[in-house]
């Protein structure tokens, strides 16, 4: 499973990427508000420390302005993924974009039905929202795996992007479902390292280490 990073700070993006952990980052109005810098800008920075997909979501809600917004957002880099909603509208441009051989990220996914429209439409990515379905009382990976049944029965080339990740837990049934990215915020894309019995492990070799009183350098 491919590890998209959800943020619009590059330092974090930097840091993550340093150590090969990254295949790709999406990016969305909200998080452009929290970097508190231009959309293009930051956006153009950030195509330039990864080398994977940059999703970068139009603002427009209706077609022709979402190809102009587009036209914009694709001349920042060659990596860059239009990110649309999934409306009707959305459906149409991600249909012209991709058919333009632009990589198209379709959002705001909370249904199977959604997601095979997007397919069929040509997205790249489909991006279902695990966290919001889980805040209503459903469970969000139950979609994951719907679609990933449905692409499977019918060869879509479209990725399932596994979004609004809240957990580590989050991140474990999306591989084991078969999801094909998961695009996690950077504390839990870093907690999932995190094992106490590692890190009671290393202290007990640390100490019986010490106890050596030997330097390897």
């Amino acid at each position: 499973m491919k590890f998209f990073v959800d943020t619009a700070d590059t330092s974090e993006i930097s840091e993550l990427n340093a150590l090969g952990l990254l295949d790709g980052v999406t990016t969305n109005p909200s998080l452009i508000l929290k970097s508190g810098r231009d959309i293009l800008e930051v956006t153009k920075e950030i195509c330039g420390i990864v080398d994977g997909p940059v999703s970068a979501e139009v603002a427009a809600t209706e077609y022709d302005q979402m190809m102009r917004e587009a036209d914009v957002l694709s001349k920042i880099a060659d990596n860059i993924c239009i990110k649309v909603p999934l409306t009707f509208d959305g459906l149409k441009a991600c249909k012209a974009i991709t058919g333009d051989g632009r990589m198209v990220n379709v959002t705001l996914c909370f249904s199977a039905n959604q997601a095979l429209l997007a397919a069929k439409a040509g997205a790249t990515f489909i991006s279902p929202f695990v966290g919001r379905i889980d805040d209503t009382g459903e469970d969000g990976m139950e979609l994951i795996a719907e679609i990933r049944t449905i692409y499977d029965n019918y060869d879509f080339d479209t990725e399932i992007l596994t979004a609004s990740v809240r957990t580590v837990n989050h991140v474990k049934q999306a591989a084991l479902i078969g999801s094909d990215v998961a695009t996690v915020p950077p504390a839990i894309l870093k907690q999932l390292v995190k094992h106490p019995l590692t890190d009671k492990g290393l202290d007990a070799f640390l100490a019986d280490w010490a106890k050596t009183g030997q330097k390897i350098a």
